[in-house]
């Protein structure tokens, strides 16, 4: 079964010719090699595009090494110090072409290639080269990867499956589907398993064996102990404030044991280069700043999250907002925690300042929404507080809270709209109803 991807395919179709090199990034098993050899590919020959002007070259597959001369053997053992000569490489891809029409070139784990950096800046300057490429491991997972191609990098970020994806590849119910979802998240492969013990069992198995064994390998960590329990307490805290001292603080308390919060800060920053989670800073909405610390973790997947804890702690309302902020990133939105400062009467009848907490600020181009995740809103008293943030807001932007309940987009007298989290997640055009 081939699960669609087509928000994504049409962010490489909207970047052809644009004389950059397209890098699809994200975490590993996300599908960015299946929606550049695969999607991509076949959109190109669909296009009419020949099939001997799309070069395709993966550079750890060991059918495509013996096109050029290296021996797959060579790299069995080498780890990341062995890469493919750059000069067999670019020997090939000359044999390869054959005029000066457009050519298009799908490079797949380029990582793996010796000099890469100056190869695909030497595509650059030929203009019937249009490039693609992929990486995992090492460096190239890396987020600064795009200032390697002397600005001229263009990336497209590939997150796992969203809700709308995995829907509509589910046999079963919307609301079966959403209960699974919110358990084994949306990596492509889990999402096509039959049985809940070989999910759980993919995604324990590449927690521990794919995703922190790079981290340690890339930066040279003398154990994956510190690490693996800091990825313990972050996924217990999911969608709370937090920072590097009150994690540090955390070790010291539950783990028995003393981590720096600089220690700290340095793996996240780690786990964030790996595309594994991702710190969300509070925006001051009256202040128009951001405010360092403390500020909010979400995972790339909540699936992976789950599964660090082994499954025990799903915790429906943290695991929605998790969600959430995922689909705004999704749909192209830059998403910040708002922070809305106001004053209140204290019990002497003195102000006293206070802090309210809008869960997100979604913003693209000229559009902007303030964001309430709220599993369940049983009373008035919970709707007030939910809304009071809102109420301390000045401007007309819309304001929108997501509740669990399935329920169609309904407005209060304030202008505040309500909607379940299933449509919205299901309608792409959800926030500009």
């Amino acid at each position: 079964m081939e699960i669609k991807r087509d928000i994504y395919l049409q962010r490489l179709i909207d970047r052809e010719h644009n004389g950059f090199i397209k890098v699809i990034t994200g975490i590993r098993r996300a599908g960015k090699s299946y929606l550049m050899n695969n999607i991509l590919y076949d959109h190109l020959l669909e296009s009419g595009v020949s099939e001997d002007h799309i070069i395709k070259f993966a550079f750890d597959s060991a059918d495509d090494l013996i096109k050029i001369g290296e021996d797959p053997l060579r790299f069995d053992n080498a780890g990341d110090t062995a890469k493919v000569d750059p000069e067999k490489f670019l020997l090939y891809i000359n044999e390869m072409v054959k005029d000066k029409h457009d050519y298009y070139l799908l490079l797949d784990e380029v990582q793996n290639l010796g000099a890469f950096e100056a190869v695909l800046n030497g595509f650059l300057r030929k203009s019937y080269f249009d490039v693609y490429v992929t990486g995992s491991n090492s460096r190239f997972l890396s987020k600064d990867i795009l200032t390697e191609f002397e600005g001229r990098g263009d990336e497209i970020h590939v997150l796992p499956l969203s809700f709308s994806e995995f829907e509509a590849n589910y046999d079963g119910t919307t609301e079966e589907a959403f209960g699974e979802y919110m358990i084994y998240g949306g990596l492509p492969a889990v999402a096509l398993m039959k049985t809940e013990e070989q999910k759980a069992d993919y995604l324990t198995t590449q927690l521990a064996n794919i995703y922190l064994r790079d981290i340690i390998k890339r930066y040279n960590l003398q154990s994956d102990k510190a690490i693996s329990e800091l990825l313990d307490i972050i996924a217990s805290g999911i969608s709370t404030l937090t920072n590097p001292r009150k994690l540090s603080d955390t070790f010291r308390t539950v783990k028995q044991e003393k981590t720096a919060p600089y220690t700290v800060d340095k793996y996240i920053d780690h786990m964030e280069e790996a595309f594994m989670l991702t710190r969300v800073k509070r925006y001051d909405v009256k202040g128009k700043k951001y405010i360092e610390t403390p500020y909010k973790i979400y995972f790339e997947d909540i699936g992976l999250r789950n599964a660090r804890l082994n499954f025990r702690q799903i915790e429906e309302t943290h695991i929605m907002e998790n969600i959430i902020y995922n689909e705004l990133r999704f749909r192209g939105y830059r998403v910040d925690v708002g922070a809305v400062e106001c004053r209140e009467k204290d019990s002497d009848g003195k102000d006293k300042r206070k802090w309210l907490e809008i869960d997100f600020i979604a913003t693209m181009g000229s559009k902007k929404y303030y964001i309430q995740s709220a599993y369940a809103i049983p009373d008035n008293e919970k709707y007030r507080q939910e809304t009071k943030s809102f109420d301390n807001v000045s401007d007309s932007f819309k304001k929108i809270i997501i509740v669990e309940k399935s329920m169609k987009p309904r407005r209060d007298d304030n202008g505040y709209e309500t909607i379940g989290v299933k449509e919205f997640l299901l309608d792409q055009n959800s926030l500009e109803i």
